[in-house]
């Protein structure tokens, strides 16, 4: 019930902003660029393509969950590894990184094998990678390009296989509701990106890293973190959470997607673009609209995990 409750409700939500959306460009015209009102209207389309594959993925069950993020980890780490040197001393950790580790990782969610789950990458994969390229005997900025393989992984696969580990997580009282858990996640971490653009765009005077991300703010952090943290807390019925953890639970993970917006932003710039990818025309990569996820989803899963099993 809660689960169609969620559903119905974010259709309308997004029904009305689309309607909002056509209103702003049809005030402007629909042949005037504006990039305020055409950002808007691409981050609203963007929820409405999110929303409806995860519902889908959902009706599907745990396996759906879990190949659509193994979908999504793929393309990260593509997009990710397509932005740094390549020689053919990497080829091996490459191979190993698509066909060995990914696909070990989600083998562990999938049989909720945790302590490998939370171990495998940062250990064993970490030390594996590196082995792989010293062996083929390419010394060349050897060390920056394992660096780069090794925070491939560890950001496109680890992180975001955090996501789906949610549904594994078996809370008393709360047992084959976990799915609730992980759209509480999406939603807030997300809903926090959007309003911290809007209140940018209002009242956005004070930039708050001019050289990672011109367009974030002080104002626009301050008014959409707390603002999804509120948000978060009129959702506490979809949590085993209460009104005041459910709110600050979601002020730690918009906290954390806000920094790792900012860690995936110096990424970017290091590497001399401005989006991960062009799977969406104009409006970046998978990794640009998961770079809030990714680090606020191991958070989220680790405080759940210790704090509530």
């Amino acid at each position: 019930m809660e689960m169609w409750n969620l559903f119905w409700g974010l259709i309308c939500t997004l029904l009305l902003a689309s309607g909002i959306g056509y209103a702003l460009k049809w005030k402007v015209g629909f042949s005037t660029p504006h990039s305020m009102i055409d950002n808007l209207n691409a981050r609203i389309n963007a929820w409405w393509v999110m929303i409806l594959i995860i519902f889908a993925a959902a009706y599907l069950g745990f396996y759906g969950v879990l190949g659509l993020f193994f979908i999504v980890s793929f393309m990260a780490l593509r997009e990710f590894l397509s932005l740094i040197e390549i020689r053919r001393g990497d080829h091996l950790a490459l191979v190993a990184c698509f066909y060995f580790i990914l696909p070990l990782q989600y083998y562990f969610v999938a049989v909720d094998w945790f302590s490998m789950f939370s171990i495998f990458i940062p250990v064993y994969a970490f030390l594996f990678l590196p082995i792989l390229s010293a062996l083929l005997g390419d010394t060349a900025h050897f060390l920056d390009r394992s660096s780069k393989v090794q925070w491939a992984v560890m950001i496109s696969v680890f992180c975001i296989s955090h996501i789906p580990a949610i549904l594994t997580l078996n809370i008393a009282g709360f047992e084959g509701k976990s799915l609730l858990l992980m759209i509480f996640l999406i939603l807030i971490v997300q809903a926090s990106d959007v309003l911290q653009y809007v209140w940018g765009k209002l009242f956005g005077k004070h930039k708050i890293a001019p050289t990672l991300s011109p367009s974030k703010t002080v104002e626009g952090f301050v008014g959409g973190v707390l603002s999804a943290s509120a948000l978060g807390g009129l959702l506490s019925w979809l949590t085993p959470f209460s009104a005041v953890q459910a709110t600050l639970i979601s002020l730690v993970i918009c906290l954390m997607g806000f920094l790792g917006g900012l860690v995936m932003s110096a990424m970017k710039r290091s590497m001399g673009v401005k989006d991960w990818g062009n799977m969406i025309s104009g409006h970046g990569g998978m990794l640009d609209r998961m770079d809030s996820l990714c680090f606020a989803a191991p958070i989220f899963f680790h405080i759940v995990r210790y704090y509530w099993i």
